[in-house]
């Protein structure tokens, strides 16, 4: 797959078929509208294009800086990647762009830039200036510049229309397994692993502190989970604390993780971790040793879970 910062720097001699959205999560909704695209763009030998923004536009139009992602852009670019798409357009999202009509937005970009044949949308799909395009628009604009449309319906799951935003939802209330058979896979935390204060060796639980560089990205409910995460391509389970470490008067969030069965040093890389069950809120011990004692509890429960994954 090939990346495009701006849309400006794509060409193409080949007809593209497109799909647009931010597609936070590319959860099971999204795949869906990505697997039309790849059928599509197969059977017309022709290049599967998404078009995507950064940053979110609520971060731009409503200053809404407590918007937070499912994917930083570099997981969202790798789970696309692992679907087959060839070509990841990321225009940087601006006021200026969004004051683009819907008219002005299909001539310009679609049309005259990215030499479009077919362009395939979500329902209720909305863009252009004040998101005033919708599907009638674009037919009229399809018959107008000789492009086709193909509007995919709302996917659902257990009758639940799914979203980002109901997955978003389900993180911050812990509810991990609703949010991973949402999003069709499981919710990932990406960051590099820095120095903490040693305690987890003190007490016999070492712990990998992870640093998530970006501001933007969500983290789920504090507490424990269970996870897995794959280092030097061996798979490793462990658990996740998510919080404030109370029973030590922490005054920060931190991300530390134990892993089951490996001591090497991880300072300084940057690995991933997948988010299986949700163990327990977080809590506050009356000395190191219970706090030691409830993790030994928790091991014992975490590496069950973790087989059965």
């Amino acid at each position: 797959m090939d990346i495009t910062h701006n849309f400006f720097n794509f060409f193409s001699k080949k007809k593209t078929i497109i799909t647009i959205g931010t597609f936070d999560g590319v959860h099971i909704g999204h795949q869906k509208i990505i697997a039309q695209l790849l059928e599509a763009s197969k059977k017309q030998n022709e290049v599967s294009v998404i078009l995507t923004f950064f940053p979110h536009p609520r971060m731009v139009l409503q200053k809404d800086h407590e918007v937070k992602m499912i994917n930083t852009l570099n997981e969202k670019s790798k789970l696309l990647e692992n679907l087959g798409l060839d070509e990841l357009i990321i225009h940087p999202f601006d006021k200026d762009f969004s004051r683009l009509t819907a008219f002005e937005f299909v001539r310009n970009v679609l049309v005259n830039q990215l030499n479009i044949s077919k362009l395939i949308i979500g329902y209720d799909h909305h863009f252009g200036k004040n998101r005033e395009g919708n599907f009638e628009q674009l037919q009229e604009y399809g018959t107008m510049f000789d492009f086709e449309l193909e509007e995919i319906p709302a996917q659902n799951l257990n009758n639940v229309t799914i979203s980002s935003t109901k997955i978003r939802k389900a993180l911050l209330n812990g509810d991990i397994e609703k949010a991973n058979n949402y999003l069709g896979y499981h919710f990932m935390l990406t960051g590099v692993v820095v120095k903490g204060k040693s305690l987890g060796t003190k007490i016999g639980f070492p712990t990998a502190n992870i640093n998530i560089e970006e501001s933007y990205k969500l983290i789920p409910k504090p507490g424990a989970y269970v996870i897995k995460a794959t280092i030097d391509t061996v798979r490793y389970n462990g658990m996740l604390n998510i919080g404030n470490r109370p029973t030590v008067e922490g005054k920060h969030q931190t991300i530390e993780v134990h892993f089951f069965d490996f001591n090497d040093d991880l300072y300084g890389k940057r690995i991933q971790v997948e988010l299986l069950k949700f163990l327990r809120d977080e809590q506050k011990f009356d000395s190191l040793d219970d706090l030691k004692m409830q993790l030994q509890k928790d091991k014992i429960t975490a590496q069950k879970i973790a087989s059965k994954f």
